[in-house]
């Protein structure tokens, strides 16, 4: 395990009046890596999420925004975390239904709960193990927390109603999502944690936000980062073409074809030519290219990528990653990114796969429950023995270092930033600069 870091990292004031720095948060908030060693390589834990896993007792309402920027017309559910119930929907995930509409008017509060604002990954949802795994502790049994989870248009049964869909840097909805969440839910602290595209996305629109930024802090787990760098890397082996990159595609090229008839109406997509795709970077040449006019798809993964917009955040990120993750890979890590800005971290892992990092037993090590024994062994009785001999002392490492940033930390305060470069040139008042926010593709309005 290693930690990738400013030399100088954010200084932070603890509620007790002392001092930390985000590095030392993000250390003493991470537990000894230890992994199923039946699982000995990013490959095997990574396959191994396709199996059948215990349910995690996560409840949603469904709420569908209207967006109100014409520019990016149409729809998105975001589905909030909500205490059991008994109604089903079939047209929604398990344990999903819509809110009723005088249900949702009295939505609103001036509770003062964190509140953490989830992005899925490439075709996922809110029912994803691998998301609900990490919600689970800070939602139930006393965590404290409220959650909601934005879905990408089009996906987790949600419907597409404009020609807008979603890429790789397609952060308007979470930008309408977090404003409105601000509004309606005054006090409370928000904060955001993306897996995968989520994370490359939220990435995005942090960097976006730089200082104005709603959010007090973010969790990044097996974010690509540079996404043609990735591509290649699928691309140049067996497994990675022909496993990864094709198994991606077809969940994609499932998403648009259930949506074809408003997709039809509303692009020049060439669903002919859809369907004679195989690899995810020909779906990206044949949807994604057109969609948002970028004349390659290596067009379309430079400006997509967030590895540059890591540069501009402004508040504390935590990323965690495993070198040996075969979708997400080690090349596309922008260690000196992270060098440079004191309000990020990095933690990569020799192992651990793509969103899997799979414990003896089945658990996930960055999700490892919080809370009283009796919690633990409600929402993981698998891990029983593994938890008495631990005494039941570990904690989740996302989950511990969100209550540590939500409970501990004074993020009001402010913190200064280096602004020399490293051999100690003051840039203050340079004439040169650098915008790693700068994008190629424009969206023209439509007011």
């Amino acid at each position: 395990m290693a930690f990738y870091h400013s030399a100088e990292p954010l200084s932070l004031s603890t509620r007790s009046g002392g001092k930390t720095t985000l590095s030392e948060v993000c250390k003493s908030s991470t537990p000894p890596c230890r992994l199923n060693p039946l699982l000995f390589n990013g490959h095997l834990q990574t396959f191994y999420t396709v199996r059948s896993e215990r349910e995690i007792p996560i409840y949603y309402k469904r709420k569908i925004f209207e967006h109100e920027d014409p520019t990016y017309a149409g729809t998105f559910a975001v589905d909030f975390v909500v205490d059991k119930f008994a109604e089903e929907d079939a047209t929604l995930p398990s344990r999903t239904v819509y809110f009723g509409e005088e249900e949702f008017e009295r939505v609103g509060s001036l509770d003062s709960k964190p509140m953490l604002v989830t992005l899925h990954g490439l075709s996922g949802g809110s029912h994803e193990f691998y998301l609900r795994h990490v919600l689970a502790p800070l939602v139930t049994s006393g965590g404290g927390w409220e959650a909601c989870v934005i879905n990408s248009r089009g996906c987790a049964n949600s419907k597409i109603t404009n020609g807008v869909l979603y890429n790789a840097r397609s952060t308007w909805d979470t930008r309408q999502t977090v404003k409105w969440l601000k509004k309606t839910f005054p006090n409370r602290p928000l904060y955001g944690m993306g897996f995968s595209l989520g994370a490359n996305i939220l990435t995005n629109y942090l960097g976006e936000e730089g200082p104005n930024c709603l959010l007090k802090a973010a969790v990044l787990c097996s974010n690509p980062w540079n996404l043609e760098t990735g591509s290649a890397a699928l691309q140049s082996s067996w497994l990675g073409l022909n496993v990864y990159s094709k198994t991606m595609a077809s969940n994609m090229k499932r998403m648009v074809e259930n949506h074809a008839e408003m997709i039809l109406k509303h692009t020049e997509v060439d669903l002919d030519r859809l369907r004679k795709t195989n690899y995810m970077h020909e779906f990206d040449s044949v949807i994604q290219c057109p969609s948002w006019g970028y004349p390659t798809v290596g067009a379309y993964y430079r400006d997509s990528s967030s590895s540059d917009s890591l540069l501009a955040v402004k508040i504390p990120v935590f990323a965690i990653h495993a070198d040996d993750d075969p979708i997400a890979v080690e090349k596309a890590l922008p260690y000196d990114e992270f060098k440079r800005n004191p309000y990020a971290v990095l933690c990569s892992t020799s192992t651990g796969g793509h969103l899997a990092w799979f414990e003896i037993g089945g658990g996930r090590w960055f999700v490892k429950p919080v809370g009283s024994p009796q919690t633990i062994l409600a929402l993981w009785p698998e891990s029983a023995d593994c938890a008495v001999a631990c005494t039941l002392t570990y904690r989740a490492q996302i989950t511990r270092f969100l209550n540590t940033m939500a409970n501990d930390i004074v993020l009001e305060a402010p913190s200064d930033t280096p602004t020399t470069t490293a051999n100690g040139v003051d840039r203050t008042n340079s004439i040169h600069n650098f915008n790693p926010m700068r994008r190629k593709m424009q969206m023209r309005s439509k007011s």
